[in-house]
């Protein structure tokens, strides 16, 4: 158990804690009384909340779904800011921004299950590739206000911050955002699969 004391282990422990906190989850049964795991499309992240709560308090909704989106974006960058000022290396910090978004896509306070993990990868993006995450908020925002279908301006976001990431730091290594990509799609599987359905649903 040794390895419990090293410094690099104890802050990937810490984000994966961190990182799978259901936000979503413990405001939307706090403050409307509801469980959006047993609703909506199931998922803790902010896009459900503003789904489900909106059925009974669309004011209070928009109120959730923002400060779920916020928070959920504000744990993946906690753990690294304390890394950083630590004066961790950057391959540590990759490592932590990768289990923050693990942490959330499989909460181990959910058994493993959780959310679709936009909100927490764009958070640790953007602290470690603010440029590249910049281009794909901006690309995500069109998205949402043209398309309105949250799945595919989230994803078209995350490709574009993904390709952007090689034209801007063609010499970094890129197998973290790939993995962290990776993630995000794989946790979006259900979306495509409606989306070729012609289901999925718009955000109204």
């Amino acid at each position: 158990m040794e390895f419990l004391f090293n410094t690099n282990v104890q802050f990937f422990i810490a984000a994966y804690l961190v990182g799978g906190i259901p936000f979503g989850l413990l405001l939307a049964k706090k403050f409307a009384g509801v469980d959006i795991k047993a609703s909506g499309s199931g998922s803790i992240g902010a896009t459900n909340v503003l789904r489900v709560v909106k059925e009974t308090n669309p004011s209070l909704a928009k109120k959730l779904g923002a400060a779920t989106l916020a928070l959920d974006a504000f744990k993946g960058i906690l753990v690294l800011a304390v890394a950083y000022f630590t004066g961790l290396s950057e391959a540590t910090l990759w490592g932590i921004a990768v289990l923050a978004v693990i942490g959330h896509c499989f909460s181990p306070y959910l058994g493993l299950e959780g959310g679709k993990g936009i909100a927490t990868g764009m958070g640790v993006m953007m602290f470690m590739l603010p440029y590249e995450t910049i281009i794909a908020l901006i690309v995500w925002a069109v998205g949402a206000k043209t398309i309105r279908i949250s799945s595919i301006s989230s994803l078209t976001g995350v490709a574009a911050l993904l390709i952007s990431s090689f034209f801007i730091h063609p010499d970094m290594a890129h197998a973290p955002v790939v993995f962290i990509v990776f993630i995000l799609y794989y946790k979006h599987i259900p979306n495509i699969i409606r989306l070729f359905k012609g289901e999925e649903k718009r955000v109204v």
